[in-house]
């Protein structure tokens, strides 16, 4: 209002716009509905980053249809690959344009502890609000949020709604954080933090996430030995994998992996490919835990290739469904013999 005044308040909402990564979580494009308006996911690149020229062109054509471009969420350590958006591409774009820019880390923010890690928050100081989530990576049990803003003034005016019964002689004398979110009331999450850092300290927070990025290069190793997977990303405690050949087959082996319910995998999709998702999660995995994990996909792989074999022989020699069946070969398969 202050760039155009002769704006309503009603004109701007109807204008507003807000852009992330095609590969954010699913809570970002929540939050655009939520916030009533367009959550632009905009494409990102091979490497599952979110590039400075995508969201500078996108911008600049909502801008030219007279929209309102008003937030950005970056994202360090995406929900499908673990991907570190660069924040010193994104950020001088926000800066210039006056958009809010938000750092969601939820997961990942907790490598931050580790200063080898620290590179990937370079630019961080461009953003206007950084969140990640203690109960993911932290040890902290669920939930547990940490959010940091630049100027907490924003979130208060956005959020303050006075009333008689709420006023009262300290004000101004100490943070009031009912006008920080909807509720006036709040879970007290900031205990259980305290006891996980008075418990673990620095240190031992390190050693458990050093300890599992190792746990997740290790079944990386794993995977690259065998020659019919392929490691398709590893970073931080994810790796995504694949059986190599069409999605189908990756599609098979985390069926068959879920029905049997030894482990608990989910399926995540990257550069068209269906791969699974292999994430180091608990503070009590070990070697021998990634080791029965790999042994899980190694035998029912073993299966599903063997059906497959069988099912492209019987295919020459005319075998019947019948003794395809008999043969373990799956019911895709099969539909594709007859």
């Amino acid at each position: 209002m202050a760039q155009d005044p002769t704006l309503k308040e009603a004109d701007i909402k109807g204008k507003l716009v807000a852009y992330s990564s095609d590969q954010s979580n699913s809570s970002v494009e929540k939050s655009g509905l939520l916030g009533s308006m367009p959550m632009r996911l905009l494409p990102a690149d091979k490497e599952g980053k979110l590039r400075g020229d995508t969201l500078l062109e996108a911008i600049e054509k909502d801008k030219a249809q007279g929209l309102i471009p008003c937030y950005v969420v970056a994202n360090l350590g995406t929900t499908p690959t673990c991907a570190f958006d660069d924040l010193l591409e994104l950020g001088p774009i926000c800066n210039r344009e006056n958009i809010w820019l938000h750092v969601d880390a939820a997961y990942a923010g907790t490598a931050f502890v580790c200063p080898e890690y620290r590179h990937l928050l370079k630019g961080v100081e461009l953003a206007d609000s950084f969140n990640f989530n203690p109960h993911k990576w932290m040890l902290v049990n669920f939930d547990c949020s940490a959010m940091w803003v630049k100027n907490a003034r924003y979130l208060v005016e956005a959020f303050n709604v006075e009333r008689i019964y709420l006023k009262d002689q300290h004000k101004g004398l100490a943070p009031e954080y009912r006008h920080w979110q909807i509720s006036l009331g709040r879970r007290f999450r900031a205990l259980k933090l305290w006891f996980v850092l008075k418990i673990y300290g620095v240190e031992g927070i390190q050693k458990h996430v050093r300890h599992q990025i190792s746990l997740a290069k290790y079944f990386e190793e794993l995977v690259t030995k065998d020659q019919r997977f392929e490691v398709c990303t590893s970073s931080m405690g994810l790796v995504t994998f694949r059986l190599k050949g069409e999605n189908q087959l990756t599609k098979n082996l985390i069926h068959k992996i879920q029905e049997r319910k030894n482990i608990f995998v989910i399926p995540g999709q990257f550069q068209n490919k269906y791969v699974i998702r292999f994430a180091v999660c608990s503070r009590l995995t070990e070697r021998s835990d990634v080791e029965f994990s790999w042994q899980e996909f190694q035998s029912q792989a073993d299966e599903i290739i063997a059906s497959k074999i069988t099912c492209e022989v019987s295919d020459k020699k005319g075998i019947s469904a019948i003794q395809l069946s008999d043969a373990g070969c799956d019911k895709n398969s099969i539909e594709k013999c007859k």
